[in-house]
């Protein structure tokens, strides 16, 4: 069943378990993106942060939190640092891809500049360390800020390996562990340290989130040469932007000499004609790229859910299951 069509979606239930201290986060995140001197700010951020997003990152703190049992105030701060540190890279991101639609609306970079966005995008980091340091955890402030930087790298890494035809499956997945899964992982590591949880609820909940976040990662790969305009992207925009993705690489992968020179052409040097992403799509099936993609996916939901085998029993570790289905139920 898919996204829009699900009676019941997961992230909803979730946040609805979730309610009060969802609203608590946006409550502190609108407090925090305010700017007496910059008016700019707010304005862009409130463009991107109440553009609909699920803020599943963020739950994904919360959660984590309140499955380790914790009571405390500071899961609200943590829970808002992830969702600034995910809208400054969305900022960031729109920017060097040249983007002109997120959420299915213009992104900040149209509607303002880039100049703007790349600032803005700065001041939420900023934000974010600022609300990383109040809960006094020192531990907490490793995990995220490790992850700020790891998203950074993930982000250069890929702009140096996506028009490579030389990127491989495993530098494609460290690029995603980079600029997606870090954060995701981090999400939920972050709330089973506020929470005091032992070291293997710690590892429990870091793996289902690194591996979610990889899932998350190539379920939108994939949907770019695999979905419809309803998901908010527009089919072919990776292959128009030179993104060597899982897809693509695996159809290099088998390329015969004739594939190859086509994949130089319009990857590496960039000089694509009309028909060339109808081409590239027959390759892709060609090669079943595309179903070997989709199994990746699942594989990675699975791994994702079987890392929740050694949390105890509770009904947010029932829904952190059905995140993990939910995430790939698109290309199920």
């Amino acid at each position: 069943m898919g996204l829009d069509t699900a009676a019941v979606k997961p992230h909803e239930q979730l946040a609805e378990a979730l309610a009060a201290e969802l609203s608590d986060v946006n409550v502190l995140i609108r407090e925090r993106m305010a700017s007496r001197h910059a008016p700019r700010i707010p304005q862009i951020t409130a463009h991107l942060v109440e553009a609909g997003g699920k803020r599943l990152r963020p739950m994904l703190t919360l959660a984590a939190a309140k499955l380790c049992g914790y009571d405390g105030p500071y899961h609200v701060h943590l829970a808002a640092t992830v969702e600034f540190i995910h809208t400054a890279t969305l900022l960031h991101d729109d920017v060097v891809d040249e983007s002109g639609q997120r959420r299915g609306r213009p992104t900040a970079n149209l509607m303002w500049d880039n100049k703007s966005s790349i600032l803005v995008g700065d001041y939420l980091f900023a934000r974010a360390f600022q609300l990383m340091v109040e809960p006094g955890d020192l531990r907490v402030l490793e995990i995220l800020s490790n992850a700020a930087a790891t998203i950074a790298e993930g982000e250069v890494l890929q702009l140096t390996a996506a028009q490579d035809l030389a990127t491989d499956e495993d530098i494609y997945l460290q690029v995603v562990r980079g600029k997606t899964a870090a954060l995701f992982s981090a999400a939920t590591e972050a709330g089973a340290e506020i929470a005091g949880a032992d070291e293997k609820t710690s590892r429990a909940l870091f793996t289902y989130g690194d591996a979610l976040g990889v899932s998350f990662q190539i379920v939108d790969d994939l949907l770019d040469y695999w979905g419809s305009d309803a998901t908010g992207k527009n089919i072919g925009d990776d292959f128009r932007e030179r993104k060597l993705t899982l897809p693509l690489i695996k159809a290099v992968a088998k390329a015969d000499t004739e594939e190859r020179g086509f994949w130089v052409r319009t990857i590496e040097k960039g000089r694509q004609q009309d028909g060339d992403l109808d081409h590239a799509l027959v390759l892709l099936a060609r090669h079943n790229a595309l179903e070997d993609t989709r199994a990746e996916a699942l594989d990675w939901a699975e791994k994702a859910k079987a890392a929740l085998q050694d949390l105890p029993e509770h009904p947010i570790r029932d829904m952190l299951h059905d995140i993990a289905d939910y995430v790939v139920a698109r290309i199920s």
